[in-house]
Parts: C-alpha cells; sequence; structure tokens
C-alpha cells in the first residue's frame, strides 16, 4: 500500500485474503472523499443588497420584518463584526473585485477612473481559470476605468444566471439587490400605505424625531422586508434547481446606509453591514462555528477575494491585502478593521477609520468640514432636508447638532457602551492609551498599503498620466511615506508646530506644500503671525495648494487677495482642482458680483460638454443657492 498526499494506491496483486479486499474497498471509499474538494469544488452564490445596515431581525432587531434572511442565518452562520472598507458603493466594490483596499489602487475616491495596474487583477478571473462559470447580474461599479473584459464574467447583465454553464461546472454568481438603495427614499410613499408605522420608528440620538424622519425610517424598513422577500426567491430558486447541497451562500450588503449619518460616514452605520454565509453538509468541516451560531471574527471586504479564491482551491496571490477568513487555507484573523472615506461626489473630504472589537477610532484629516456637507444625491431625501432645517432654526440639541458643524481631529467610540458613537473619548484622559495604539495602528496602515488619499486628487492625477496609482506609488522617488507622516503631524499641530508648518508649506513637493496649507487651516487664527510668508506663497504653481491658502487668507481677514486667487483658479484649474475651488467658494458663503460672474460665466463655456461632471454640479449648487437661473439641461446620474 502506498498513500502519497491523501491519495490511494494499491498493488491489486497482494489483494489475496477478503479481509484485504474488504480494506481496499474501505480505503477507496476514504480515499474518494478526502477529494470531495478536490474534484468538487463548491458553487458559491453570493446574494448582495444595497445600502443596508444590519437591521435584520436575526442581529436583533425588533423592528425589521427578515423572515428569509432570519432563516438564511438559522441555517448558516452570522458574522456580528463584518465591515465595509468604505463606506459608499464603488470604493468598497473595488476594494471586494480586486481583494485591494480601494486606497491603495487610487480608487478611494466616489467615483474616481482611474486605471488598475496589471498587477492587479478582478479576482473572477483567477476562478475563470479553475474553469468556475462567473456570471454577475448586474451591477459592477467597479471604480475603474478598467475595462470589464470576457476573461471577468462570462456573463454580466441583468440576464446572468448560473444555469447557463456546461453540465457539471462550477459557478460563481453574483445577485445584486437594488432595493434598498439610497433612492428609495427618494420618492416618498404616502404613510397610509406604509407597513412599518412611522410613530413606531427608534429614532438614533443624533436625529431629530421631525416627521419627515420618522416617515423615511419606516419606508426604508418597508423596504428591507421587500429585499428580504426577494432573498427567499433566489434561495428557492436555488434548492428548486438541486444545487443547494454544493453552493455556499453569502448573503451580505455593499456597505450601510440609508438616511443621512450612515452612508458616506465612517461610522458604525455607514460600514457595518449584515453577513451571513451558508455551508452544506459537503463542506461541513469549513464551518466557522455550529450551525445557527455567531461569528465574532473581525472581517471587512479586502478579504472576500482571498477568501473566494480559497475555496476554489487558490492561493491567493500576493498582492492581495486581505486574510482568508473559511476553508482550508483559513489564515489567524486580525484584531482591527480598516475603513477609509474620500471625496463623495461633488465634495472634499478625508477620514480613516480603525475598528478593534470594542472601539472605532477616526482621524478626520479635514476636520475643519462639516459631515453635513450639501450633496446633491444625499439631500434628495426629504428626511436630510428636514433635519438640515431644524438646524437652521437652532432646534436641536449637541447630539444632532454636531453633525452639521466643524469635525474635531480625533474620534473615538465604545462601541460596547455607545452604539450610535455620539460620545467622543479622545480627550478623556482614562481613554489615552486606547487613542494612541488605535491612532499608531492607523498611521502604520496607511503607511503599508501605501495609501493614494495622502496625495491631493488633482496632484495625484498629473503625477500618474503615464503610469497607474498602483504602479505610482510602488516606484521610486513617489516620496509618500515622508506625505503620510507630514499630514500625521499637521493633523496634530498646535501653535507651537507653526515653524515647522511653514517649512512644509515651502518644501519642493506639492502634496507637502498641501499639507503645510492644511495645517495653517487647523491652527486658524494661530497662524495669524506668518500671514506675510502665506500671501507670499499665493505665488505657488499648484492650483491645489493656492486653494487652500485662499481659505485660509480669507478666513485671516485677507478678503480681497483670496477671492481674487479663487477666481484665477476657476478659470485655470482642472476638473478636480475646480471641483476643490467650489467647495471653498460655497463654504466661506462668497456671493459676490465677481464671484458669481465668474462662476455663470465658467458654466456657460462648459455646460454642454459634460453636464454630469462634479464641477458643473457644484455650479448648480451654487447658482441654486444664490437664485441665478441657468440652463441645466436634463439631470444627469454620475
Amino acid at each position: 500500500m502506498n498513500l502519497r498526499t491523501g491519495h490511494l494506491f494499491w498493488d491489486l496483486k497482494s489483494a489475496r485474503q477478503p479481509i484485504a479486499l474488504m480494506v481496499l474497498t474501505m480505503l477507496l471509499v476514504l480515499g474518494s472523499c478526502t477529494k470531495v474538494t478536490e474534484t468538487q469544488p463548491p458553487n458559491i452564490l453570493w446574494i448582495v443588497s444595497e445600502d443596508n445596515s444590519a437591521y435584520l431581525g436575526c442581529y436583533g432587531d425588533s423592528l425589521a420584518t427578515t423572515p428569509n434572511i432570519d432563516k438564511l442565518a438559522m441555517e448558516g452562520h452570522l458574522y456580528t463584526h463584518a465591515y465595509a472598507n468604505a463606506p459608499v458603493c464603488s470604493p468598497a466594490r473595488n476594494t471586494i473585485i480586486t481583494g485591494v483596499y480601494a486606497t491603495s489602487n487610487g480608487s478611494q475616491h466616489m467615483r474616481s477612473y482611474n486605471p488598475l495596474s496589471q498587477v492587479v487583477r478582478f479576482f473572477p478571473e483567477y476562478l475563470k481559470e479553475k474553469r468556475y462559470y462567473c456570471t454577475n447580474n448586474a451591477k459592477e461599479d467597479y471604480n475603474t476605468n478598467t475595462p470589464i473584459s470576457k476573461e471577468v464574467w462570462d456573463e454580466s447583465s441583468e440576464t446572468a444566471h448560473y444555469s447557463n454553464r456546461d453540465q457539471g461546472q462550477p459557478f460563481f454568481h453574483v445577485k445584486n439587490i437594488h432595493t434598498t438603495h439610497e433612492s428609495s427614499i427618494h420618492d416618498s410613499i404616502p404613510s397610509s400605505e406604509l407597513v412599518h408605522r412611522p410613530e413606531a420608528m427608534a429614532i438614533p440620538p443624533y436625529h431629530p424625531p421631525t416627521a419627515d424622519i420618522k416617515h423615511d425610517w419606516a419606508q426604508y424598513y418597508d423596504r428591507i422586508t421587500q429585499m428580504d422577500a426577494e432573498v427567499g426567491k433566489l434561495l428557492k430558486e436555488l434548492e428548486d434547481s438541486g444545487l443547494a447541497e454544493n453552493t455556499i451562500v453569502f448573503y451580505y450588503s455593499d456597505h450601510g446606509g440609508v438616511l443621512a449619518r450612515s452612508k458616506r460616514y465612517p461610522f458604525e452605520t455607514g460600514t457595518r453591514v449584515p453577513f451571513i454565509i451558508r455551508i452544506p453538509d459537503k463542506y461541513k468541516t469549513w464551518r466557522p462555528s455550529k450551525v445557527g451560531g455567531k461569528v465574532a471574527r473581525m472581517i471587512s471586504f479586502v478579504d472576500l477575494a482571498p477568501t473566494m479564491l480559497g475555496l476554489a482551491g487558490i492561493a491567493a496571490p500576493d498582492h492581495m491585502q486581505g486574510k482568508v477568513f473559511l476553508g482550508e487555507f483559513k489564515e489567524e484573523p486580525s484584531d482591527y478593521v480598516h475603513i477609509f472615506k474620500g471625496r463623495m461626489d461633488e465634495r472634499y473630504d478625508m477620514s480613516r477609520a480603525v475598528r478593534d472589537k470594542r472601539f472605532r477610532y477616526i482621524k478626520n484629516y479635514m476636520p475643519f468640514r462639516a459631515y453635513g456637507q450639501p450633496l446633491n444625491y444625499l439631500f434628495r431625501a426629504r428626511s436630510i432636508q428636514s433635519w438640515q432645517n431644524e438646524w437652521e432654526l437652532g432646534n436641536l440639541n449637541k447630539i444632532q447638532s454636531a453633525f452639521w458643524e466643524s469635525k474635531p481631529v480625533e474620534e473615538l467610540y465604545d462601541l460596547e457602551n455607545d452604539p450610535w458613537e455620539t460620545e467622543n473619548l479622545a480627550d478623556r484622559p482614562e481613554y489615552v492609551s486606547d487613542l494612541w495604539r488605535l491612532r499608531r495602528k492607523n498611521l502604520e496602515w496607511t503607511k503599508k498599503i501605501k495609501d493614494a488619499g495622502f496625495i491631493p486628487e488633482a496632484e495625484l492625477m498629473e503625477r500618474t498620466k503615464s503610469t497607474t496609482v498602483y504602479d505610482y506609488l510602488r516606484s521610486d522617488g513617489n516620496n509618500l511615506e515622508k506625505i503620510i507622516q507630514v499630514a500625521e503631524n499637521v493633523s496634530l499641530a498646535t501653535r507651537d508646530s507653526l515653524p515647522r508648518i511653514m517649512e512644509y508649506l515651502y518644501h519642493k513637493d506639492n502634496a507637502i506644500r498641501y499639507w503645510g496649507a492644511t495645517g495653517l487651516q487647523i491652527l486658524k487664527s494661530d497662524a495669524m503671525g506668518e500671514i506675510k510668508s502665506i500671501k507670499l506663497a499665493l505665488g505657488d504653481p499648484s492650483i491645489t495648494v493656492t486653494n487652500v491658502l485662499s481659505e485660509v487668507l480669507y478666513n485671516l481677514g485677507e478678503r480681497e487677495i483670496a477671492r481674487a486667487k479663487l477666481i484665477e483658479n476657476l478659470a485655470h484649474g482642472d476638473h478636480y482642482s475646480r471641483v476643490h475651488t467650489l467647495n471653498i467658494v460655497d463654504v466661506l458663503g462668497l456671493e459676490d458680483e465677481k464671484i458669481k460672474k465668474a462662476v455663470v460665466d465658467f458654466y456657460k463655456q462648459n455646460y454642454e460638454n459634460d453636464r454630469s461632471r462634479y464641477d458643473l454640479r457644484m455650479v448648480r449648487y451654487l447658482c441654486k443657492k444664490w437664485k441665478i437661473e441657468i440652463d441645466t439641461g436634463p439631470e444627469y446620474k454620475i
């Protein structure tokens, strides 16, 4: 007898006795069982709902009506600490499809269209090389202009389905459910038609209990119930096909949502997702808990690609940044999940977050921007309009007002005792060790994964005209680690930091000069002593740098020179620097005739070119605010 790597080889001539034949038969059966994952790789079904947090019965939400997902959780394994790495769809999906943080691809902004490096592939390509039939129905939205070739999906359409594969061919199928998307609360349903009652809603403490907020919460719960029914149909279809016993089912949402302060924001409500896996008996050795149990392991979307490859018997390539959390290639878990936020549509902001089992740490690199920046798409919901109206009327308490005010540089929340993240512990001395620990983890992570977000978007586009962001960040001479360290230094700046910040302002690297200017924004009036040098720095060749300096000077009382520079930048900038300029025009409340003329003239020269551009969206917002009528044409979606 000869055993080799789990396979049986036997010299049949030696099997002369009946007992030997019996042993041979038993060993052949056992040998075939050990090969099941090699000869019969599992089918994999992803059911992905959009924009919904874990507002489900199986997660303990008594308001939810979700019998199908609750049943799936009873038959499978419910993850209690599963996270989207970005609180919005495109950057989150870029991370999922590549197994690389979108910040490493230069794809952290919503939306960006940077090409992928040849090193970074869409993970279904690896599955197809293993003869998997890969189908996507139907949303892609991967935040890159790299084409979706036939090497990625066998089918990607509204009709794509695993039933079209060859007989016996394993499949990987993604079904996206749009029902709970943010747009589901844009058109208000009469309260009389809602199943969930507005008056019964449990309103988070950061929301004022207005009629519109109660209504939108109820409408959202109705959409979750409708989504649950769609999940039930997909599971029944799988069962009826006879394939359930060979199929591992994943259900999760692409990020949190959807009422304001969830989607787009680096809180629990924006990033924690429902995540359930059902594993049939054939693969029961891969089960992470008893059936119907809960799994406390921390996972995030960057872990999905290497895990799917592992289930198919493929070792993850070295460039993937996540950990395998299921199957034979399972790795030791991480104690931390990392989260990022960049530009959201037409509004710039930048935050990074770290979550461990108890705490969430948020570093705000643009603390002078409120969370509640006006966003065209977000503000279509009546609920956030009513919240803003209450703010403007002065009717909000401290917790409800925080969304509309400038942010702290650092936030620290104890999720065990403060699940809605309303009490910032960053300044509390008894939590200083946790603050420093998580601050350090954030800095280490940004350097390790080579976070592109620390280079301003317009500058990054200029640097990567002849290469990809991923490759540029891994080339010599990009200065990224120094840039990240400077950003960290200025984010924690005090009055004593002013000499160092002025050194940054005159550094040879544009990105470091940008962070020097940002440090002056953070210092506010403490920068007054350097006003002469700041005015001289307005001659900087980088529009991104002089945008920031214009805001600094305006706030220090130098309004005419700041206004003139912003008008100049609007005329000469590229798309991304213009969005930045227009953000500042709005934040400063500029609406004199010179500013208005410059904005309207720019629009008249450009609006026919592409009305979906974010700089033009900002112009339309400003003209509406100023009550200036312009030819906006049809509404374009980005």
